[in-house]
């Protein structure tokens, strides 16, 4: 059985904070005792509602939610009783609720913020993170339902934290391009807080059911960091996975969020993203492609190796390089287990078929996750993120207009998504540009405005990524 003191020092420290961030949103004159057994109580309710998304209420938790409460509570008589005890009661049974809205005390800390411009909602968060985090480490065997309810309490937490204060920082939301595989190894990005990078990948446009995915990764890679520290069992879990959708609809972006996140959690030492396709990996001669491909995994390691296009591996019959260099990627992958995370990237199909090509794949990437093309209002929120960031602004008709060029254009294989919406917004500016040239003193409003006229027709902005043959 595990030790059932270990909720304990997490909950003394969400008690401890919670309550000091109280007493200085509270109104003069509250007494820091009474705010005190609100904080317990709350850390309490929190408790006994993420034992109970599973419905397993487990013997380690039980355990635990006495050892942690039973003097904490006295007047719930939780000192000393059994796990029969408890499953027979009321005190953990239908609670689960409790999780899918907002709290009175975090209401409190949320106002607190915004009228003292202070942090406490993000205390608040961070360490009922950790109360959430070790509950799910109880049991040897984490439940898909602690992970599931996990990240959505993290996103209903972090959404309100964000549009509370904009204090949370919003990426790029461009999907970007990654680095290729240097001369030189790549140096360590610094580590920022797991907090910080999931909030990032939530300011995301779209991408929904990517997110919810990448929360369930990082959830389970956090339990088992804790268990590992505790000298706990824990199960073999593959951290390499299959990314399959069009271009530019964000998968280097989160690959590269993904990497960072893996080194938050202690699974890479670096967190670095080294992109590659088969130009970079498949030589022209017998015997000098897996020595290729053993550079690409020496720059990556520590860090993620980002295959672009893998499907292009398999294209050319059993005779080309490009099946050399999976069998070395196979090989470098087994070799590098402990270093390095593969992630391989293409098309639906043709990666089924990449998969299809090497008996060890399969095995070695046994999680694929889908990125959906964007909606039309979507990319159109895209467009109108990367006018703020060059502080460009559109007019009304302007806007109707970049709609209906967006909703024209086919979503057919190759479609650009986000590297479509860059293509607009470049030649936008060129038109404008044209058009505010002639003006004699153009205004500061002037040249950051797009009219109507400066949106290019769909059918003059390429909306395909050219396929690699």
């Amino acid at each position: 059985m595990i030790d059932a003191t270990v909720l304990g020092p997490v909950v003394d420290a969400f008690v401890t904070e919670v309550t000091e961030a109280l007493i200085c949103a509270a109104a003069p004159g509250a007494r820091a005792d009474h705010l005190r057994t609100d904080v317990i109580n709350e850390a309490f309710n929190l408790s006994v509602a993420f034992i109970d998304v599973d419905d397993r209420h487990t013997d380690n938790e039980c355990w635990a939610l006495t050892a942690t409460f039973g003097s904490l509570l006295p007047e719930t008589k939780l000192a000393g009783a059994t796990p029969t005890v408890l499953r027979g009661s009321q005190l953990i049974a239908g609670k689960a609720s409790w999780l899918n809205t907002p709290s009175t005390l975090f209401e409190i800390l949320l106002a607190a913020d915004r009228r003292d411009h202070s942090d406490s909602a993000m205390a608040y968060y961070r360490r009922a993170m950790d109360i959430c985090h070790v509950i799910a480490s109880l049991d040897e065997v984490t439940a898909q339902a602690e992970l599931i309810a996990l990240g959505k309490f993290r996103s209903m937490l972090l959404d309100l934290i964000r549009l509370n204060t904009h204090s949370i920082p919003v990426p790029s939301i461009v999907p970007e391009s990654a680095t290729d595989a240097p001369e030189e190894p790549i140096p360590a990005p610094a580590p920022r807080p797991l907090e910080e990078l999931l909030a990032e990948l939530d300011a995301l446009i779209g991408l929904a059911e990517v997110k919810a995915e990448v929360r369930l990764v990082t959830d389970l890679l956090r339990v088992q960091q804790l268990r590992r520290q505790r000298d706990l069992p824990t199960m073999a879990t593959a951290l390499h996975l299959v990314f399959v959708g069009n271009p530019g609809t964000g998968k280097t972006t989160v690959a590269r969020l993904l990497a960072q996140i893996y080194l938050s959690v202690g699974a890479l030492a670096k967190g670095h993203l080294v992109e590659v396709d088969r130009s970079t990996m498949v030589a022209g001669y017998v015997g000098q492609t897996a020595p290729l491909v053993a550079k690409q995994f020496a720059a990556a390691k520590g860090g993620m190796l980002f295959i672009d296009e893998a499907y292009t591996l398999v294209r050319g019959g059993e005779n080309d390089f490009g099946r050399e260099a999976i069998d070395a990627i196979v090989k470098l992958i087994e070799d590098h287990r402990d270093t390095t995370v593969v992630v391989v990237a293409g098309y639906p199909a043709e990666m089924e078929a990449f998969i299809g090509a090497n008996p060890g794949l399969r095995s070695r990437f046994p999680k694929t996750i889908s990125f959906p093309d964007y909606s039309t209002p979507e990319l159109a929120s895209i467009f109108e993120g990367l006018c703020r960031k060059q502080r460009y602004q559109l007019t009304p008709a302007a806007e109707k207009r970049l709609n209906e060029i967006i909703d024209s254009v086919p979503r057919t294989k190759g479609f650009g998504n986000g590297r479509y919406v860059r293509n607009l917004f470049e030649a936008t500016i060129a038109r404008q540009s044209t058009r505010v040239i002639q003006l004699t003193e153009p205004t500061d409003e002037q040249l950051m405005t797009f009219e109507e006229a400066d949106l290019p027709d769909a059918a003059s902005t390429p909306s395909e990524v050219p396929s690699t043959p």
